[in-house]
């Protein structure tokens, strides 16, 4: 049996596909003996680490746009829209917080310090303090305060932290990247025209003009305060992860498409639990057709 360094990258709902890929990781006989993840990353692998991923699986496919959308504690704080608790709060209601050196799976997650502007690794304490504050996006979910540091989004500084994974001689470095510059599978391509917008996309509406009443802009062409914020972090994000890639090449790289949905689409866990097992199998395969 193989044993395994996985890594797990962030992008909000498209980490559900970590699920997908952890399942068949299982299925074709890999043993996980640490993982690293950032933002969703962090939350898929800590849970994972926690054996607690069954239970997390069967809560997210019972997630329609109803219940996503009462999952979002909006808030009027400067630093972010959306406070972020309130889905950690129903979590702990069939995963109980552990210490992360408690784990039985070694386990880390990253954070970005914006006080001494580097990152930060968690590899004991609170689990749920880990993994909310690597999924503090910056000016969209509310930062965590500690110490005195101000604590936001791992993937800010670098959404597939390789270099941060433990390792363990002959064992295989596993990286999964869910915001790869992919097509998506046919099935996705064919969108119906009467298809409705995403819940993200009605909620960002929403958003853009609360703020539209309070800064109206005269070009009515140009994008949204939320479009610009959300394009530009993707992009950085997306260039610095190609760098790690080149610089820390995984042994096996897993990727799904950054279109496959929108960040906040945590209703579509079905598809995007298929994209990844799919995605895992590929990778899997093509690895062992080089040995």
């Amino acid at each position: 049996m193989k044993k395994v360094s996985l890594v797990l990258s962030g992008g909000g709902a498209r980490g559900l596909a970590h699920i997908g890929v952890l399942e068949e990781l299982e299925q074709q006989g890999y043993e996980i003996h640490s993982i690293t993840g950032t933002s969703m990353g962090a939350v898929v692998g800590g849970i994972y680490a926690a054996g607690k991923l069954k239970e997390f699986k069967e809560w997210t496919l019972k997630l329609d746009k109803i219940d996503v959308f009462n999952l979002v504690d909006f808030t009027l704080f400067k630093s972010g829209f959306i406070e972020g608790d309130k889905a950690f709060e129903e979590l702990s209601g069939f995963i109980p917080d552990k210490q992360i050196q408690d784990l039985p799976i070694r386990f880390c997650a990253t954070a970005t310090d914006l006080i001494s502007k580097k990152q930060v690794v968690f590899r004991e304490g609170s689990l749920y303090k880990a993994m909310r504050a690597s999924v503090a996006i910056p000016n969209v979910i509310t930062p965590v305060k500690n110490e005195e540091s101000i604590l936001v989004d791992g993937g800010v500084i670098n959404n597939i932290p390789i270099p941060h994974a433990p390792r363990n001689d002959n064992d295989v470095l596993i990286a999964v990247n869910v915001n790869a510059d992919l097509p998506l599978p046919e099935k996705n391509e064919k969108k119906k025209e009467e298809e409705e917008q995403s819940f993200y996309q009605n909620t960002i509406d929403k958003f853009n003009e609360n703020l539209s009443e309070l800064f109206p802009e005269d070009d009515s062409n140009a994008l949204s305060y939320f479009d610009i914020m959300n394009v530009s972090f993707e992009l950085m994000r997306n260039e610095m992860v190609k760098h790690i890639l080149e610089k820390y090449p995984p042994d096996i790289l897993i990727e799904t498409p950054r279109y496959s949905c929108e960040i906040y689409d945590f209703y579509k866990a079905d598809e995007l639990i298929e994209m990844g097992r799919k995605a895992a199998l590929k990778g899997l395969n093509d690895y062992k057709d080089e040995d």
